[in-house]
This record gives C-alpha cells, structure tokens and sequence, in this order.
C-alpha cells in the first residue's frame, strides 16, 4: 500500500470522515490542515479509534451515543456495527435488528412510550418501535443525512442535521426545517426549556435560540468567551437543569451556565481539569461532567471539581447519560461503563464484542 493510500486509509479510520489527505498515524493526534477546525473540535469519534480490545482480547464496539428506557433498558449507538440493546443495564448487550443500513450510529434519542430514533453519518434517521428488533428510515424533507443530535420532548421530536434543525410532522414522518438561520451549518446539540424554548448547540456559530413563534433563530453569546476574551464558536453539549438553568459544554473552552435563557453566560469550568466536553448530567446536588480526560462533579457552581474515575479503564469519554432514578453510563471506545454509586465504574461490554469496523467511505 503506498504512503499516501496509507494516509489516507488512516485519516478515515480515525476521523470518520472523509478528509482528504494522510491526517494521522497510530498513536498520533488528527492534525487537521492549516486554517480548518482545530484538532479539538473534530467529533470525538474522530479522536478515537473504532474499537478496542477488552481485557480478554477481544475487539469493543466504540460507543458515540446512549440513550435509556425506563430504569433497565440502554441502547447503544457504536461507530461502525450499528444499535446494541440491553434489557438488564448493560449485564448482557443484543445487536439491534433489522434496517439501519447506516452502521456509523451518531446520536440516539428515545421517547416515553420506548420508541427509539438513531441519527447516523450518512444514512438520516431511523426509527424502531418494537424494542430494537426493526427499523425504519424516516428521512423525507432532509437535504442532509448527516444527524448529530436527536431529542425527544414530550410529542416533538427534533434533529440535529448538517444543515440545521429539523422537527418531524406527525402523522405523516416529514422532517421540516424549525425556522431559517441555520443553513448549512452542523447542529452538535439540542435542549429545550420547560416554556419550549428550543436552543441549538452548532460548529461555527456557538448558540443559538428559538422561541416559540420567532421567526429566526438568535445568536446569544454575551459572555460565551474562553480565557482569551473569544467568543466560543464550537458547542458540543447543552443540558437544562431543573431550574431552568442552560449549560453549554464547548469542544476545548470548558463548560458556560446561563441563568437567563441564554441571554448571559459565564464560564463554571475555570477549574476543571480538561476543557474538552463530552457530556453534561444534571443532578439534584451539582453537575456532572464528561470530558476527553476523564469524569468529574461539581457541587458548588464550578469552584470545586471532584474526579469520578474510579473503575474507568478509558478517561475519553464519547457520551454520558444519567437516566432520571437509574445509574450513570458513559460511552467510550472501549464500550460502556456504568456507574451505580455516581463515583465507581464497571466495564458492561458481554454482547459488544465486535470485529474491525468497516470504513465509512462504504457507506454511501
């Protein structure tokens, strides 16, 4: 295979994505061209290999997304091998039936009633209401199948594409855009307040919000400033608290609070030990955050960071959920650990073994 193949074969492998150009070599951190995104703000996917190998040897589905049902129910969403289930948090894992033709599994996100929706790289939406077993597509009305984030509130179900956010119509399964303002522009996270405030966390254009009968979305930025004075362009993460407080995790600027709708921000992370965020849990007592070296809680609004990694074998953390009265489980390319004390962490990867991911390229 010549260097260039070579290079090229390994960009893919280790991005997810087609970046033209050998991009890294084993061991090394993707270097993206000079002028293009900054090596932390590619999805953390790309940082990571596909899969690892357990302490037996064998090959780990690398785990992007999770999403709960209830108190025992937990699917996985892995880059290259599809949707796994489990009905016993994570004691025994199942591969998903039938119908995402898409592997490469980006975001997953499940409503009260158990239906399940897997946003993918290249292959939209999919949707299962009998448990994982089946799949549907559900893609009319997108120009993009890039799906970055899904979130299910209540009836509405939204996604975040590479070309905006999209609520999908019901009865009929056709995707419409929310409002204007986000073309062209990939949407990592969604939330939405208790008045249905909708808030959108994107590549390039920090966040943004849509109140109910706008007629665009808005830029809110006031504070959303890293140590250096500049703005915060590249939003991984946003979660709301039970106070309606917003909290807005960064690709490598650490993690902002608004307590006003999004109208101020100000950073809370000034003491956490890795800027690049993952997940963000809220909790009756503080915060948990996920980031690329590791998980950690605070109690105080940010002035005390406490480390949670006893247990987790892999500190870069990929996705982080904490379903309300069950355990935490964090996602990583090592598969799925879970935590039912909030401190400790157990590997739950029987039934994520995998072989060798295939290229995304395949998938067209």
């Amino acid at each position: 295979m010549s260097a260039v193949v070579k290079g090229l074969f390994q960009g893919v492998v280790c991005a997810g994505l087609l970046w033209v150009g050998p991009l890294c070599a084993s061991g090394a951190e993707l270097q993206p061209p000079s002028g293009g995104i900054p090596k932390s703000h590619a999805p953390s996917s790309a940082a990571e290999e596909a899969e690892t190998s357990d302490p037996l040897g064998q090959l780990v589905a690398s785990v992007q997304a999770l999403a709960a049902v209830g108190k025992d129910v937990v699917y996985a969403g892995s880059f290259g091998h599809g949707v796994f289930r489990t009905g016993d948090r994570g004691g025994t894992w199942i591969q998903a039936g039938p119908g995402v033709t898409d592997p490469f599994i980006l975001s997953l996100a499940a409503g009260k009633d158990g239906t399940v929706y897997a946003g993918t790289f290249r292959g939209g939406v999919f949707r299962s209401r009998d448990e994982g077993k089946t799949w549907q597509a559900i893609n009319a009305g997108f120009r993009q199948l890039e799906i970055k984030a899904l979130l299910v509130t209540g009836d509405e179900i939204y996604a975040g594409t590479g070309d905006g956010v999209y609520r999908l119509t019901q009865p009929g399964d056709r995707w419409l855009v929310v409002t204007a303002g986000l073309d062209e522009t990939l949407v990592h996270a969604l939330a939405r307040s208790s008045d249905g405030t909708l808030y959108a966390g994107t590549s390039g254009k920090g966040v943004l919000r849509f109140k109910q009968n706008a007629d665009s979305w808005v830029r809110m930025r006031h504070g959303l400033k890293d140590h250096e004075g500049l703005i915060e362009n590249f939003i991984r993460v946003l979660a709301i608290d039970r106070d309606q407080g917003i909290f807005a995790g960064t690709f490598d600027g650490g993690v902002f609070r608004s307590s006003d709708g999004g109208t101020t921000w100000r950073p809370i992370s000034r003491a956490l030990p890795n800027d690049s965020i993952r997940g963000i849990v809220t909790t009756g007592d503080g915060l948990i955050v996920a980031t690329g070296n590791g998980i950690f809680k605070t109690t105080d609004q940010g002035r005390q960071w406490i480390s949670l990694n006893k247990g987790l074998k892999n500190l870069s953390i990929q996705v982080l959920i904490g379903p309300a009265g069950g355990p935490l489980y964090a996602g990583t390319s090592s598969g799925v650990f879970r935590s039912d004390d909030g401190s400790t962490w157990m590997s739950i990867n029987q039934g994520l073994e995998a072989g060798m991911a295939p290229p995304p390229f395949l998938f067209r």
